[in-house]
């Protein structure tokens, strides 16, 4: 088990040890990650899955899909991210459907064996008591700072006017009646039930009654597409990590260093953003999978009364819309969960978050595992580089003769003074362990 907070990690080590498959511990997971990991994730936010059954590979469609209301214009909101200043809109207007309650409920009512109340119970703990806030954590909330702190955030956020630090105790007391509901009532809440009526009564929000009533998670066939003597299963879209790996040098057949990263840079390139993320993946003893990435995007700052349930911006992701949204239609996406299988069965299951560098983080790291034969920790803490327009970003140790010589050709280098939660957040399980991304302050855990 992995995932990007210790709390989401046990929260699916405890399910798995009481007999409860991948899917139930993923579940739980998720849950607890949306105590955990607010500044990354939360219950009303979309996603994506994999889900390796043992015998075939399915993905779940659980992203935001858009509105059929309309409201007030959006808040414009300039957040730097490095050297770089992203653009986002947020407040209430930005809310698209939320999806990921409803593929919770799909991912257990297809491949659960616990009931549903108890797989709800380590993410309830969780939020009576209350959960420290990782070094890596506190620092996305430091930039985000803007939007974490406007309305009901200000007292999540920073109680006593002061923003929370690494180590501080994040408490979020609505999330207490938020998931009793949700045990009480089933995850159709968000759709049918308590929630969806406070979504409705939020003031702003072009969410309808019949958005939610029409909302349903989409099971569909993966992309495969085949590497280092795997067929690696994921989803197409924005995430372009089929054509990556089909563009993918093999690493692993004698290259330097150096040669190693100038082939990397060749076939990297930037996409749009994604607000910020979060990724979980479970194996269970009988080898099955559940790869799950989810995201609320930036957020938008308005939290449910007495829920403190924050709502998702995907409206305001900017470069997630292509074209005319259309009332209904899912809104694209940059998350590739996924697998790679070899004449063994299941070899990795991975994903990551990163928004931009989400497929570059998943990439790398794969190649890592399966073509350079790197140990699973090994492999996710190694150095990242990732090309964003004409800059080349890299974290300390990657190789400085590479680096030179892309300064030599006339690129511009940014060398990074340590690991950076910028280069993304991968997990992962392999059969030579678990491994979770420093870089989040992510967890690996195994019975």
């Amino acid at each position: 088990m992995a995932a990007g907070h210790p709390a989401t990690a046990e929260a699916g080590i405890e399910i798995l040890a009481e007999g409860g498959t991948a899917a139930d511990a993923a579940v739980a997971a998720a849950l607890a990650s949306c105590v955990a990991e607010t500044v990354m994730t939360g219950l009303l936010g979309g996603g994506h899955a994999i889900v390796w059954d043992g015998r075939r590979a399915r993905n779940l469609d659980c992203f935001v899909a858009v509105p059929s209301g309309s409201g007030a214009p959006m808040l414009d909101l300039q957040v730097p991210f490095g050297e770089e200043t992203v653009h986002y809109a947020v407040g209430p207007a930005s809310c698209a459907v939320p999806g990921l309650p409803a593929g919770l409920d799909a991912l257990w009512r297809e491949h659960g064996r616990l009931p549903w109340p108890r797989l709800v119970e380590p993410a309830l703990r969780l939020a009576r008591a209350g959960t420290d806030l990782p070094p890596r954590h506190a620092a996305c909330l430091a930039m985000l700072e803007a939007v974490m702190t406007l309305n009901r955030g200000a007292d999540l956020y920073a109680p006593g006017g002061r923003l929370l630090q690494a180590g501080d105790r994040l408490l979020q007391p609505g999330l207490v009646a938020a998931l009793e509901i949700l045990a009480a009532e089933g995850a159709g809440s968000v759709y049918r039930g308590a929630v969806a009526e406070a979504i409705l009564a939020e003031p702003g929000v072009v969410v309808t009654r019949a958005d939610l009533n029409a909302y349903a998670a989409r099971w569909t066939e993966p992309v495969e597409v085949g590497y280092a003597g795997t067929r690696l299963l994921t989803r197409a879209g924005l995430s372009g990590v089929p054509e990556l790996l089909g563009r993918l040098p093999l690493l692993g057949g004698g290259l330097s260093a150096t040669e190693r990263v100038l082939a990397l840079v060749h076939v990297l390139d930037d996409r749009g953003a994604e607000g910020h993320t979060t990724n979980l993946c479970v194996v269970d003893a009988e080898g099955c999978a559940v790869v799950l990435t989810s995201s609320l995007g930036l957020g938008s700052g308005d939290f449910l009364a007495g829920l403190d349930l924050h709502l998702n911006s995907m409206l305001g992701e900017k470069d997630l819309i292509a074209g005319r949204l259309e009332p209904g239609a899912r809104m694209q996406s940059m998350m590739a969960p996924s697998v790679a299988l070899d004449r063994d069965g299941l070899a990795l299951a991975i994903g990551s978050a990163g928004g931009t560098r989400l497929r570059t983080a998943l990439c790398t790291v794969a190649a890592s595992v399966l073509d350079e034969g790197l140990e699973p920790q090994e492999a996710v803490d190694r150095p990242r580089v990732h090309p964003a327009g004409g800059t080349i970003n890299a974290e300390p140790g990657v190789d400085e003769e590479a680096l030179l010589r892309l300064e030599a050709a006339g690129r511009s280098v940014r060398r990074w003074p340590e690991l950076h939660h910028y280069f993304g957040g991968t997990s992962l399980v392999s059969r030579r362990g678990a491994a979770a991304d420093p870089r989040r302050d992510g967890a690996a855990l195994e019975l």
